[in-house]
């Protein structure tokens, strides 16, 4: 071998272990940061004898990919659980004393009392005021569900925020990636970048990934909605000024396709936005409607009829809605709101101006609708005794509620408080299942494309060895160059 070629083929050796020494400094400098993945610094011979580096990253597009949705489902399924949580701390369940299952257990005893001592007006006073309680418990049930609407209605606004703003920097981020691309440059941590800004739209949105010619992307929603091609689509959402009873939540559009709501033809499955969606839209409108039912059940319950002449229908009795107006008992199982509104009778609350005798008597709606027979007898105790079994006989109910076509009140309402529970602790389950799922998927890519220290060190120590090796031979054909010209002269 000639020194010229030794000299040749130490120098390209010396710069490709420099190059190489490089890489492994940041792959050391990035061994913390969860985004970055780990560089291998490959060596290509070259036509002279040389060696030229070329960088690449580790990974895995399959396992990523499985990251991705595995990071969507458990932003959804968090989204879900804080929600039916903070509905099942706010509203109770059957053994809380505030909830309206113990309420209403609460206001059935009371007024079993009064019904076994008529004449005891405080009897009668201690069941109107259960009873008060009773309808301010719904009263708050409904505030508590609205407030949660209200606030995953807002949280779907600051996402669909985050999203938009994630779009526009994976736009530069693309951009950065094609460009390095095409000139043959490191692309590596471009491609890094533009992995954290995906990572990060996940956890929003349910997304998938298409990668293209040229280290181009496209990115699509789990219910196949383009969200980025060539460039981000736009998001949009009109947050919902108010949350009445029934009220149904504006949806999220991408380009003006509706990916949440009913109406949507590929609606999105996964995502905190999915989630926000399912609470405001799904679970929470389910408990509230059961709220109403359990409302209208009991305005129907003590409804009183006209006795006299010509029968006006039945009219509120000691529940009634709408601020104390009266309302036709006939219409109180369809109407939405009922919880929201749920009142006792002016007549009867004695904090009004009202009878404690009406409660015995009746005659809320007028003398015409008073019981014949309590007439001048305080110790008559009959249609309390009515009241009772009535508040315990099976009503009409609706079938989409999910507890059958006809349920008592006091089940009606233990019923519905498990439900809620149910509904918790099965997003529970889930939530811990799909959190677990990502927490493995996130170690298996973290084996195959992190920075694994233990490794990258003995790599530097070797790299440093050829490095030695390489400069000593630069070392030795100095010497010998010396060598040859001190001899020449």
């Amino acid at each position: 071998m000639g020194l010229t070629l030794a000299l040749n083929t130490a120098r390209a050796s010396l710069l490709a272990t420099s190059n190489q020494m490089a890489v492994s400094a940041r792959n050391v400098a990035g061994a913390n940061d969860p985004g970055y993945s780990r560089k291998v610094a490959t060596l290509v011979a070259g036509s002279a004898g040389g060696a030229t580096v070329t960088i690449t990253r580790a990974g895995d597009p399959a396992l990523y990919a499985r990251t991705l949705a595995a990071s969507s489902d458990a932003a959804r399924g968090d989204a879900l659980l804080t929600g039916l949580t903070k509905l099942a701390q706010t509203i109770g369940d059957t053994d809380d004393p505030t909830a309206p299952a113990a309420r209403l257990s609460t206001f059935q005893a009371a007024l079993q009392a009064a019904a076994n001592q008529p004449d005891n007006a405080q009897l009668a006073r201690d069941a109107v005021e259960a009873a008060k309680a009773l309808a301010g418990s719904l009263n708050q049930a409904a505030d508590a569900v609205h407030a949660a609407r209200a606030e995953a209605d807002a949280g779907i606004a600051d996402s669909v925020t985050r999203i938009n703003d994630l779009l526009g920097r994976f736009d530069a981020a693309n951009r950065a990636v094609v460009k390095l691309t095409a000139l043959g440059g490191d692309a590596t941590d471009a491609l890094d970048d533009r992995d954290r800004i995906l990572t990060a739209l996940s956890q929003e949105i349910g997304v998938t990934a298409v990668a293209r010619e040229g280290g181009d992307m496209a990115l699509y929603t789990d219910g196949g909605v383009t969200l980025f091609e060539r460039g981000p689509r736009t998001v949009a959402f009109s947050p919902t000024a108010t949350f009445a009873a029934g009220t149904v939540g504006a949806t999220v559009t991408i380009d003006g396709v509706p990916v949440t709501g009913a109406a949507s033809p590929m609606p999105l499955a996964s995502g905190r936005i999915a989630g926000l969606a399912s609470l405001r839209d799904g679970a929470a409108l389910t408990y509230e409607g059961q709220l109403d039912a359990l409302a209208g059940g009991l305005i129907a319950a003590f409804a009183e009829s006209d006795s006299v002449g010509a029968d006006g229908g039945p009219r509120a009795g000691l529940f009634t809605a709408g601020g104390g107006a009266i309302l036709p008992a006939a219409t109180a199982a369809g109407r939405t709101g009922l919880a929201a509104s749920i009142t006792i009778n002016a007549a009867v609350d004695p904090a009004r101006g009202g009878s404690l005798a009406l409660l015995r008597s009746g005659g809320m709606n007028g003398s015409d609708y008073a019981d014949p027979a309590a007439a001048g007898d305080a110790a008559y105790a009959g249609r309390l005794r009515g009241l009772l079994t009535t508040l315990s006989a099976a009503q009409p109910v609706d079938p989409a509620l999910g507890f059958g076509a006809a349920s008592s009140l006091p089940d009606l309402a233990a019923a519905s408080a498990g439900w809620l529970e149910a509904q918790r602790k099965d997003a529970s389950m889930t939530a811990s299942y799909q959190k677990t799922l990502l927490s493995r998927a996130t170690e298996a890519l973290s084996n195959v494309a992190g920075v694994n220290g233990d490794d990258e060190t003995a790599l530097a120590l070797q790299l440093e060895r050829s490095y030695s090796a390489s400069a000593k031979l630069i070392s030795v054909v100095n010497d010998l160059l010396k060598t040859l010209l001190d001899a020449v002269r």
